[in-house]
């Protein structure tokens, strides 16, 4: 069974700290989706979840352009998390640096890129896998 989790439990934090590649999907302009591979850091005492990236890339321009609303997604086996929230880009050096710290945590120190710029999600539902702890919940119950 799958459903909502808690980003403060234990096992949760632990999924999001461990090395594992995400997908980003953000909304084209027609509303189809974009989905692409991303590393993604997470500060659940913020309550965001942070993408470093470069400035002209797709996923940049379409959250520039008003597609707020983004899931990444993450899975590792029969584990998995889906982290949603609403998006903006922010390009000032100190958003940028925390960012890069974060991400030299999780992965690895990023490689040089003038043209960063962090997508800043701000935490609106985590869902993920019972291995997790999710609590279950169906379709009815998640349009309620």
């Amino acid at each position: 069974m799958s459903g909502r989790l808690s980003l403060s439990a234990p096992a949760v934090l632990e999924f999001w700290t461990e090395r594992h590649l995400c997908t980003l999907t953000t909304l084209r302009t027609d509303g189809s989706p974009h989905v692409v591979p991303v590393g993604a850091t997470v500060d659940p005492a913020a309550g965001l979840l942070r993408v470093i990236a470069s400035g002209g890339s797709a996923k940049v321009r379409q959250v520039r352009a008003g597609g707020d609303r983004v899931a990444i997604c993450q899975v590792d086996g029969p584990r998995w998390s889906t982290i949603e929230g609403r998006a903006v880009v922010r390009d000032d050096p100190e958003s940028v640096a925390e960012a890069e710290r974060r991400y030299a945590e999780r992965y690895r120190r990023p490689r040089p890129n003038p043209q960063r710029v962090v997508i800043e999600v701000t935490i609106t539902r985590v869902l993920g896998s019972a291995s997790l702890g999710a609590t279950g919940s169906s379709p009815a119950r998640e349009r309620a």
